[in-house]
């Protein structure tokens, strides 16, 4: 079968590898659509210690079983299932406390194990013993939809430290698929006012398509802060959330927020450059908090998964582009232009 293979720094080459042979307690998906991540992208453009090459890449998916060696599982030959791509090999305090996404014995699909960017994907036996697989039950919602669960539940997970209400104005620096998605969940957690900035103007008016408010162009001059201001009263939004890995946004943000404002650094900084100066004394005087974001919980990927199936989430805006697996750097170039959210890769073509 073809596959994108991760070889190295800007090497993904689409070639021929073996079809996936099960062992006890496994399962093979057919894939029928694997979403490009920011993750994939940045693997692709600076590489990623933490994957051993060759790797196929692809994490956010949704796929058909179609042989399972594993009679215990809570899926059979014939469901159509999406996968909460986490691992714990043993437990420890974080994945007793329900934070599994923390614990240092923790494995994900696409950097440890082969991902879905292939026709065909083994999910390993532990991954099925301990329930990650989740049957879809709605025919009428297509698989690409379904595959943005999993970035949707990373983006969950910050929100659950965010208490976003609806007394709430919320600003989300970063008009991606993520930043779009978390402007999305803050709407739907009653926001009265949702900003979203970006310094592209394509992405910006692509995030007007969705239920905000204000769409703020960032400027090098700082002018977006007086704009921030202008719209909340002068009183700055009571919950920002940076999803753009950038140290110049972590400081807007510190400097836009509301006095006992929370904000959330759920991109983090490239690998080769984690440090930012930032202003400690605006923490102090504003009394603001500030959470970070990491992967997420299985909880988290199962309210992703609801919410989809509800039919509340705009999933279908999400996705703004498809491509068959020959053309997967197409993708790349498409995400860091700001002509697509989330790009669906279809291998099956």
């Amino acid at each position: 079968m073809k596959a994108a293979v991760y070889l190295g720094k800007e090497q993904l080459p689409v070639q021929e590898v073996a079809e996936p042979k099960l062992e006890d307690g496994e399962v093979l998906l057919s894939i029928d659509s694997c979403s490009v991540c920011g993750t994939d992208l940045r693997t692709y453009r600076h590489g990623d210690a933490k994957i051993v090459p060759p790797r196929i890449l692809g994490h956010e998916f949704c796929g058909l079983v179609v042989e399972s060696r594993a009679p215990d599982a809570n899926v059979k030959v014939g469901d159509r299932v999406v996968m909460y791509i986490v691992l714990v090999s043993q437990a420890d305090r974080y994945v007793e406390m329900g934070r599994e996404n923390l614990t240092s014995h923790r494995t994900t699909m696409s950097y440890h194990h082969d991902g879905a960017f292939a026709p065909f994907m083994k999910v390993p036996a532990l991954a099925v013993r301990q329930g990650n697989l989740f049957k879809v039950t709605r025919h009428d919602i297509p698989s690409d939809h379904l595959s943005v669960a999993e970035p949707l539940g990373c983006c969950m997970n910050a929100h659950s430290r965010l208490r976003v209400g609806l007394k709430d104005t919320v600003a989300v620096i970063g008009a991606g698929p993520i930043g779009i998605m978390h402007a999305t969940l803050a709407r739907l957690q009653g926001a009265q006012k949702v900003i979203v900035l970006d310094n592209n103007p394509r992405r910006l008016e692509m995030a007007r398509a969705f239920d905000i408010d204000a769409a703020v162009l960032v400027q090098p001059d700082g002018a977006h802060r007086a704009e921030v201001a202008e719209l909340t009263s002068g009183f700055g939004p009571d919950v920002c959330i940076v999803a753009v890995s950038a140290a110049a946004a972590q400081n807007d943000a510190l400097e836009m927020a509301a006095k006992a404002g929370r904000i959330n650094f759920f991109a983090g900084l490239p690998k080769s450059s984690p440090t930012a100066t930032l202003n400690v004394n605006t923490i102090h005087y504003k009394e603001l908090e500030i959470s970070g974001s990491y992967s997420e919980k299985k909880s988290d990927f199962q309210a992703a998964f609801a919410l989809i199936n509800s039919g509340r989430f705009p999933a279908d805006k999400i996705v703004t582009h498809t491509l068959p697996l020959a053309r997967i750097e197409e993708a790349f170039t498409l995400m860091e232009s700001g002509e697509a959210l989330k790009v669906c890769i279809h291998s099956q073509q």
